[in-house]
């Protein structure tokens, strides 16, 4: 018999191991029975080459697909670093475009590092610059390279926190856009905004927010929360996305309800919304 989640399983959901990151990656991947999703995403600095097996292995063993790697390009050091610091955070992700053509993965999706003492549009030039061999060869292994929005409290690790932002450097730099709802469902013009992205996206991020929530991250399984979620997917449908959405779970609320039981019902309820939306 079927179970209620498998019943419910939407084909172009993932849910992002992001959710159990403070776990190691043996017990993440034990996890993905149990959650009723047929897509996964892995947080790539936990891709290490002994855990490379477990996941070939899980993947393989549970006829599961790998959708994105988090990367962040330069976690450590700001835009403004040396050019050999650079030179360092390209090979990283030279590797791990790799690592993505070797599990199959869909995409790569990055934050940046930080400004530093550079203008928006100076790091901006930088990052794209420093890139744009490794642009090449994802497009070469038919791998996503995208770059996401994050909130404006990771200054220290990215540059690009409104989508509107990240449009324009994903532009700049000729890569898609990783699209986290979250992140940008207060914006104005996001109907256009939407529109604008589309046909760079190569992944949608959702979760729910509860309005008055001050805790950072401040996600909630969606249906939990006050974002206007069908609209937004509506309109990301209507612009004509083909994509998988991606459910990134992290933050007070998911710790209290439990990682586990948090993905199980986040992938109902979001398969059950795409369905009532004809998807």
């Amino acid at each position: 018999m079927k179970t209620r989640e498998k019943q419910f399983m939407h084909p172009r959901i993932s849910l992002n191991n992001i959710c159990f990151m403070d776990e190691d990656i043996a017990r993440q991947l034990a996890y993905w029975p149990k959650i009723g999703a047929s897509r996964f995403s892995l947080v790539g600095p936990q891709l290490s080459q002994e855990a490379i097996p477990l996941v070939q292995t899980a993947l393989a063993e549970g006829h599961f697909g790998l959708e994105t790697i988090v990367h962040p390009f330069s976690p450590a050091l700001a835009l403004d670093c040396d050019r050999s610091d650079l030179e360092s955070a390209r090979a990283r992700l030279s590797a791990q475009i790799a690592v993505a053509q070797q599990l199959n993965a869909s995409s790569i999706y990055m934050t940046t590092g930080g400004r530093g003492k550079l203008t928006w549009e100076e790091a901006a030039g930088i990052f794209s610059a420093a890139i744009a061999p490794c642009v090449a060869q994802a497009r070469s292994a038919c791998i996503g390279l995208m770059i996401e929005n994050a909130p404006a409290q990771y200054a220290d690790l990215h540059i690009a926190h409104t989508l509107r932002d990240t449009i324009s450097l994903a532009e700049i730099a000729d890569i898609g856009v990783c699209m986290d709802l979250t992140g940008c469902w207060t914006e104005a013009d996001l109907k256009g905004l939407i529109a604008r992205a589309v046909p760079r996206c190569h992944l949608v991020q959702v979760s729910d927010y509860v309005l008055g929530d001050r805790s950072l991250p401040s996600r909630a399984v969606p249906g939990d929360g006050d974002m206007p979620l069908r609209r937004l997917l509506q309109w990301i449908l209507d612009a004509g996305y083909e994509g998988v959405f991606d459910l990134e779970l992290l933050g007070p609320r998911i710790d209290g309800e439990g990682h586990l039981a948090a993905a199980r019902r986040a992938v109902h309820e979001l398969g059950e919304l795409l369905h009532s939306l004809g998807v």
